[in-house]
């Protein structure tokens, strides 16, 4: 073994010449580097390199001066072996950062867009640790917004935190407006967690849809599918667009299940005015949607002309 580093050394040190008159011509076929100066090459094979082979050198010399064939042969090769791995190893650590970074910007850029979406007076709804007073709206809030989460769709989960800031708020407003323990009072809050637990069917739909092409990168679909479209064959191509055509359907489809839950949050600022009017559907409730909402629309006129016979 110190034989062969003995005779590694004795190689090493050979080429560090050649390499060195390699690099000052054309810098690129001797650094690893991505932009490799003259510089640059003067400190690896006239100071490091050599310190490198003088170091093994010395080292061998516990069991005295036998060099061997197969270490001279190693040591000669050395260089041209280690100049492309480390070349690799550098291009993967820098596509490694890349990746790191653009997630990082992602995820800020995703932290900023859910700020900006976020309506003042909102209250935030902390899955992991709901309200002590949640009733059966609130613990199915937080099941799908940490849902959405895990979804990674935080755009669609801050919609959680303004259905359960109207939801609370509808609440206090017939709390006020009536006694609880009034039939009218009963009768509509129930039709309220009707349309709300219809609401919360969306939102565990939207993150089941989304959750079903969380690890599909569209961007990098988009990508292949335009610069690198002509090295791609016909099933590859055919393969992206199916690829590309799932994510916009389901895109699509979330969207369309926002555009009801924000249908939903509208009827609940208007409920916080007449005491009653949400539009949802849900499969399971008790009510389909067209009648919840009818019974809500004609729960508003009654509840109003009560109010006026109590005065």
């Amino acid at each position: 073994m110190l034989g062969f580093l003995q005779g590694a050394a004795y190689g090493l040190f050979l080429t560090c010449l050649p390499w060195c008159l390699i690099g000052l011509a054309s810098p690129r076929l001797a650094l690893p580097t991505e932009h490799p100066t003259r510089w640059q090459v003067v400190v690896r094979y006239a100071f490091l390199a050599p310190f490198l082979s003088l170091s093994m050198w010395l080292t061998s010399l516990w069991g005295g001066f036998d060099p061997s064939l197969a270490g001279w042969l190693a040591g000669l090769a050395g260089i041209a072996v280690e100049i492309p791995l480390e070349r690799r190893w550098r291009r993967f650590r820098a596509r490694r950062h890349k990746r790191r970074l653009e997630e990082m910007l992602q995820a800020e850029a995703a932290r900023r867009k859910a700020e900006a979406a976020r309506e003042a007076g909102v209250h935030e709804l902390d899955p992991s640790h709901p309200p002590a007073d949640a009733d059966e709206v609130v613990q199915a809030l937080c099941r799908v917004k940490q849902a959405l989460l895990e979804a990674g769709r935080e755009d669609h989960a801050a919609q959680v935190d303004r259905l359960y800031s109207r939801y609370e708020h509808v609440l206090g407003v017939m709390a006020e407006r009536f006694d609880t323990g009034e039939l009218a009072y009963e009768r509509a809050r129930s039709l309220v967690v009707e349309v709300c637990m219809g609401a919360v069917d969306n939102f565990a739909a939207m993150a089941s849809q989304a959750q079903g092409v969380r690890g599909m990168d569209v961007a990098f679909i988009r990508r292949r599918l335009g610069e690198e479209a002509e090295r791609l064959s016909a099933n590859e191509t055919s393969a992206l667009r199916r690829r590309l055509a799932l994510i916009e359907d389901t895109e699509r489809s979330l969207r369309r299940l926002a555009a009801r839950n924000e249908a939903a949050l509208t009827a609940l600022d208007d409920t916080s005015v007449t005491l009653s009017r949400i539009v949802t559907g849900r499969p399971r409730a008790r009510v389909g949607a067209d009648q919840a909402c009818e019974e809500l629309r004609r729960f508003i006129a009654g509840a109003e002309r009560y109010g006026r016979s109590s005065r």
